[in-house]
């Protein structure tokens, strides 16, 4: 019994939609290379027609809605790439998503890594302030009894005396 692939549930309008909306949340089209908002919109894609194109009157440089994004360069259509972020978060294996998205086992790897990278090159920094608060924390404070591990790490009576 065949249900159908995911990949043919989406479809790339939708996905270019959604990226426009999580890229620019308030409509607001911004320049990538500047941040400016003095962009006009300039055809669409050959290949991907639903990807608009834009140039920016501040810094005359050209982009699209992938600019600057991990998607951005390469030439499986955006709603493989979504499809496959979705089964990523299902937990799916590589090979299982290449047979899913009727791809080579090769090619899903690449995906998989470039999304994965993408999301780590992307993590805001985590900074914390105020008071922490531990549970259970083990905390190795010398070396006793183990009087080489000190030696090995380069401390000498001379430095302690320093």
């Amino acid at each position: 019994m065949n249900i159908g692939r995911i990949s043919d549930l989406i479809s790339n309008e939708t996905c270019f939609e959604m990226i426009r909306e999580n890229r620019w949340p308030d409509g607001t089209v911004l320049c990538p290379h500047c941040d400016s908002e003095n962009v006009k919109k300039n055809g669409h894609d050959n290949v991907q027609v639903e990807c608009q194109h834009y140039y920016c009157k501040s810094c005359k440089r050209y982009f699209d809605d992938l600019t600057n994004t991990v998607f951005a360069g390469h030439h499986r259509p955006l709603k493989v790439w979504i499809a496959c972020l979705y089964l990523m978060g299902l937990n799916v294996s590589n090979s299982q998503i290449a047979q899913e998205l009727d791809l080579c086992v090769s090619d899903a790897h690449h995906m998989t890594t470039v999304l994965r990278n993408g999301v780590v090159d992307r993590k805001p920094e985590v900074i914390l302030d105020g008071e922490v608060e531990f549970d259970e924390v083990y905390i190795v404070a010398g070396h006793k009894g183990h009087p080489e591990a000190l030696k090995k790490s380069g401390s000498s009576t001379e430095k302690k005396k320093a």
